[in-house]
């Protein structure tokens, strides 16, 4: 089918675990004909948990894209669909789909409700301003209470949620009550009149526009064309003044045609949702820029997802903004300055590729065999285009580490190949590797997280393992202003050296990093030799001063020196300044910091007190208890990374394996005296053996 880019509408299914995402994701699929039987989890049978853990563990740990063709009031529409992981542990594929999409769409159990992953996908939404719509899905579950669970979606986050169409007949039916139809019905659903609700989301659209306003109140709702309420409607939707609520069950088919309709006549195509946040250029340079989705235009597309297959190598997956590509076309990544060939172009379909010949502006396509390409890259066929990127997304940080190395030996070359293709992948996983203690780490967002990417590590690059708990990764600062002096001369027979640096330290607020200031007077070091001298204050900065750890959030003014017409060379001042640095520090009331992590831990109620213990004697600051449908709880608490090693045996422990966590970096604070005179004696031996 040909299509348009009004034809287009680009949908990421969200939410909590367990909220029916894939399911649904499959139903549409069949639904939209582009499957002919839909599969399921138990089977491992479905189109986007294809992996093999995915199969194994029942949950996606991946996002997964397919497209369907729907033909709504005759009209053409193409569906492109991602389904996203719900577990918080693999949020960076989830967080990263959310970049080719205009509507979120945030799954809910009509069995379970409001959950945790609920608030958290509806606040990442928002923030990313783009348009959100809740389908409450399982309504004709034994245990739903559809009224239920669209009272607590408006108590929890606003009025402006208001249902497109209702439940009918104990979740057997549904009934259209804002006229997506063409018809809106008449009488009772199991929330109440469909009279009313309809009356209320006509009132919450017309609201948003004076001009339909206008109309409405002159004429009432007889009087308002179709075009002037889908305008409404988008602007309602890109302003957050409403977010539409629609009821399904995935396993029986019930709304999904529903759903299909309200896709295609009421969600915003790829010229209707809020741009996306284009800049040109960098630092005080920097300016936001349009993309238009004209085909005719120059390319601008950006890659959000990359796949390493082993039998087609790298593939990109992008979303066009601006232009067509084509077969054949030369593009440019970045500002590369050698464009590589588009030799073939693909949809996705799970773990399928289907080859097409273009995609216009706002379709989500694949490239294959381009080594360079790298998640968050531009794509464009002209240098015009240069120095264009998507602002950055933010993505929690991964803090939970283990070290590796290969477990036979000679790996270690395969090993570090693969660990990189693998953060290509995710960009919540992240590797370290400390030269000083020729130490790998690996870095993600808890324990399942990073066990899923070792199991995928061997799977899928016959690579294997060994770990142990890594360092932590403490920093050092400065707490006090202090002054450091150090007059480096050696003398050798031949030509000698010669450097003296006068500087002084003050401590920047936390999180701010390292500022280096020249203040030299009367030319006492010349300036040629000034760029040594902070090449050695930054080798105290990567390798600390007094437990070995990188300082931080620290300001070194250079102030005054002294050099030699002969003797004074670029060795002189690197040892100069990094002996004065060292001094100052001395003198600065030194700090250790230790990261501090936003910890929240879902588990049964009746286990709250043994997690709540548990936490305080880890040195928790417990911040607050939230109760969620199901009997369960959700503590969130401050915690020093330290001291949650080995905490997901522990909290598996104490719940029978029914409690979870996640965790993001907060912040960096001083650890307690005992625990850095710990670390600075543990130190000391390192340095005098050296």
């Amino acid at each position: 089918m040909s299509y348009t880019t009004e034809n287009i509408r680009n949908v990421a299914f969200a939410g909590h675990p367990g909220a029916g995402k894939t399911m649904l994701f499959e139903a549409l699929l069949h639904a939209g004909g582009a499957i002919q039987t839909a599969g399921t989890i138990e089977r491992g049978t479905t189109v986007s948990d294809f992996d093999p853990i995915e199969k194994e563990r029942g949950h996606s740990v991946d996002a997964a894209i397919a497209s369907i063709d729907a033909l709504t009031d005759n009209a053409p529409v193409h569906i492109n669909l991602v389904d996203t992981p719900g577990y918080p542990d693999f949020r960076g594929p989830t967080l990263s789909a959310l970049a080719a999409v205009e509507t979120v769409a945030i799954v809910v159990d009509a069995d379970a409700g409001v959950e945790y992953g609920t608030r958290r996908m509806m606040e990442y939404a928002k923030a990313r301003n783009l348009c959100r719509v809740i389908v409450v899905n399982k309504i004709d579950h034994h245990d739903a209470d559809a009224a239920r669970v669209l009272n607590d979606l408006r108590e929890i986050f606003g009025a402006e949620l208001l249902p497109l169409n209702l439940p009918a007949d104990g979740g057997q039916r549904v009934v259209d009550c804002f006229g997506y139809s063409g018809k809106i019905a008449e009488g009772d659903s199991d929330v109440g009149p469909v009279a009313e609700w309809h009356q209320k989301i006509l009132d919450q659209v017309v609201e948003v526009n004076e001009t339909v306003m206008d109309h409405y109140l002159d004429l009432g709702e007889e009087g308002l064309s179709g075009q002037e309420l889908h305008d409404a409607f988008e602007q309602c939707l890109r302003e957050g003044h409403l977010v539409p609520v629609c009821f399904v069950s995935a396993r029986s088919g019930t709304g999904l045609p529903d759903l299909l309709q309200i896709a295609g006549r009421l969600l915003p195509h790829p010229g209707e949702g809020n741009p996306p946040p284009f800049v040109k250029g960098s630092g005080e340079d920097v300016a936001s820029i349009d993309a238009a989705p004209d085909p005719k235009a120059h390319v601008i597309a950006d890659v959000f997802k990359i796949v390493n297959d082993p039998f087609v190598g790298k593939l990109g997956v992008f979303r066009v903004y601006q232009g067509t590509v084509k077969k054949d076309t030369q593009l440019f990544i970045d500002d590369g300055k050698k464009p590589f060939k588009v030799g073939h172009l693909f949809k996705l379909k799970g773990k399928d590729h289907v080859e097409i010949t273009e995609a216009i502006p706002g379709d989500i396509a694949a490239v294959a065999k381009v080594d360079d390409l790298h998640f968050d890259a531009v794509l464009h066929d002209s240098h015009d285009e240069d120095q264009i990127h998507l602002a950055p997304m933010e993505f929690p940080r991964p803090m939970f580490g283990l070290a590796v190395e290969a477990a036979h030996k000679g790996q270690e070359q395969k090993l570090s190949s693969a660990l990189h293709k693998l953060s290509e992948e995710d960009p919540a996983f992240a590797i370290e590797h400390h030269g000083e203690l020729n130490e790998t780490v690996v870095r993600g967002l808890s324990d399942l997280h990073l066990r899923v990417m070792l199991q995928r590590l061997k799977d899928k690059y016959g690579v294997e393992v060994t770990t142990r708990p890594p360092r932590i990764a403490y920093r050092e600062t400065v707490s006090a202003k202090a002054e450091g002096h150090h007059r480096h001369k050696k003398q050798t027979g031949g030509a000698g050296q010669f450097g003296e640096v006068f500087l002084r330290v003050e401590p920047l607020p936390r999180g701010t990093g390292f500022e280096f200031v020249d203040e030299v007077k009367g030319g006492t070091i010349p300036g040629q030799f000034m760029p040594a001298v902070e090449k050695g204050v930054r080798q105290v900065l990567a390798g600390g001063a007094v437990a070995g750890y990188p300082l931080q959030d620290v300001r070194v003014i250079v102030y005054d020196g002294k050099h030699h017409s002969v003797d004074s060379k670029e060795v002189a001042f690197v040892a100069a300044g990094k002996k004065a640095f060292l001094d100052a520090i001395a003198k600065a009331r030194p700090q250790v910091l230790e990261p501090i992590v936003d910890l929240e831990v879902a588990a049964p109620e009746q286990h709250m007190g043994d997690i709540s213990g548990g936490l305080s004697s880890k040195r928790a600051r417990i911040s607050g208890t939230d109760s969620v449908r199901g009997g369960e709880i959700v503590i969130k608490a401050q915690v020093p990374l330290s001291e949650l090693e080995g905490y997901a045996a522990e909290l598996k422990s104490v719940t029978a394996g029914r409690g979870r966590y996640a965790l993001d970096f907060s912040h960096y604070e001083p650890v307690p005296p005992q625990v850095q005179v710990r670390l600075v004696e543990a130190y000391k031996p390192r340095v005098d053996e050296d």
